[in-house]
């Protein structure tokens, strides 16, 4: 981190000095005037020190210059009069402290110091999580396939990308990665520098959704110990991500609808009007307008959300898609949990191609997944695909375990790989008493 120092007065420009550079980590450029800083000044300037009496110029001045050259800069105000209005004018203005030159100049410096570098750490980790995030969720490397189907979806995709003020309306059998879609979608549009949140209409009711949705003044329920932010509010210029919008109530559908039509809300038990900038991406297992013709979703609220609407067809609608998910599936697996690569045998993928899939994209992977883990060679073929989990599968037959045995080494595996009795139920298509049930079993042995 660099820190410049501009002082005129030798005696605090050398206190200064010494305690920024008795740090180590920073790189440190001592100025006794304001142009001579003005000629040194560069990007990889992080923090200044400014003496607000510089004999060339104002300390004002110079702070609003270096403001407009890069708003990142951090300033920390040193000052030889304790003047709070002025002080207060500073900070309002964007300056990050006001020190005055006194017996504790030391200590207020170095603790301020460690602030901005604290928070300049963690800049750096969120720029770098974002970056990750971008990559991870890349179009065309997210989303994979060459269907006709798909392709379609592709088109409907790239448009939502660059018209960034429209809302979506994701329509979908569950598991065929309707969350995805809208994160590829967020993260490749001009919002994805901005939060992605999600809101599922299914798991709150009444208050707590209402709550969850528009955030709630402190004292507006018995319970409201402090002033809390809505998802809306939450989202800022990034998008909001409801799934099963259907689920919400009547009373809920106004409330959104008000918001949509004024581009403003209140929290609950509030009077201030907060603007609301996000994109909406709705995602849906229930026909949307179905649910409006049979008068359990309003009509208004629907053409408000609808925007652009996608349909993501089914897995078993994607044909050789089924190959491609599954080829990449398997390869992230083997390289998460350090295995060899395994590739699928002609036999596996027919196999694999020949099934239903009622789960969609969500049971084709733990299908791969726990083939991975019951082949023993570089090749994974049709012996090791199991579409019913209580099938035993011949690779494990010389242990002659019972079938309830089988499917409790299944659910274990997956408990370790995930660490989450909702994912791992999910991912099974078991209920969460079934695995509460082993776990207690596992205990008491």
């Amino acid at each position: 981190m660099r820190v410049d120092i501009i002082e005129d007065d030798p005696v605090f420009n050398k206190i200064i000095e010494r305690v920024v550079k008795g740090n180590n980590s920073y790189e440190t450029i001592v100025h006794f005037d304001g142009k001579s800083f003005l000629k040194q000044l560069s990007p990889s300037l992080n923090v200044v020190t400014l003496d607000l009496g510089l004999p060339d110029i104002s300390g004002t001045k110079l702070m609003n210059q270096i403001r407009k050259y890069n708003p990142e800069i951090e300033i920390i105000i040193i000052s030889g009069q304790d003047n709070i209005p002025v002080a207060v004018k500073l900070l309002k203005e964007g300056a990050y402290d006001y020190i005055t030159k006194d017996e504790n100049i030391r200590e207020r410096l170095l603790h301020t110091l460690r602030k901005i570098e604290q928070n300049h750490l963690l800049k750096q980790e969120l720029a770098q999580l974002k970056t990750e995030v971008s990559d991870k969720y890349q179009f065309r490397q997210t989303i994979q396939g060459d269907s006709p189907a798909i392709k379609n979806i592709f088109t409907l995709i790239e448009k939502a990308i660059k018209v960034p003020n429209i809302n979506v309306s994701l329509h979908g059998e569950t598991g065929t990665g309707k969350e995805l879609t809208a994160k590829t979608i967020h993260y490749n549009s001009p919002r994805k520098n901005h939060p992605f949140v999600t809101l599922s209409g299914s798991t709150l009711m009444g208050n707590k959704l209402e709550s969850s949705l528009f955030g709630e003044e402190k004292g507006a329920f018995s319970d409201s110990l402090m002033t809390t932010k809505g998802k809306i509010e939450e989202a800022g210029e990034g998008t909001l991500f409801i799934d099963e919008v259907t689920d919400f109530d009547t009373d809920i559908q106004l409330a959104l609808l008000n918001v949509l039509q004024t581009k403003k809300m209140k929290r609950i038990g509030g009077s201030e009007e907060i603007p609301v900038n996000c994109r909406i991406i709705t995602a849906t297992s229930f026909d949307l307008l179905q649910a409006v013709r049979e008068k359990k979703f309003r009509e208004d609220l629907y053409y408000l959300l609808v925007g652009l609407p996608i349909s993501i067809p089914p897995l078993r609608e994607r044909g050789k898609d089924i190959i491609t998910l599954g080829s990449s599936f398997l390869s992230s697996f083997c390289k998460e949990n350090n295995l060899p690569p395994i590739n699928l045998s002609s036999g596996a993928k027919k196999k694999l191609l020949s099934h239903e899939y009622p789960g969609n994209i969500r049971e084709l992977k733990a299908i791969i997944e726990l083939a991975a883990v019951l082949s023993n060679s570089s090749v994974l073929d049709e012996r090791h695909i199991v579409f019913n989990h209580s099938e035993p599968t011949p690779e494990i037959l010389h242990e002659e375990l019972t079938l309830k045995e089988y499917n409790e080494r299944i659910i274990l595996y997956f408990l370790k790989k995930y660490n989450n009795v909702m994912e791992v139920a999910d991912k099974l298509n078991i209920g969460k008493s079934t695995i509460y049930n082993l776990l207690k079993k596992q205990k008491e042995d």
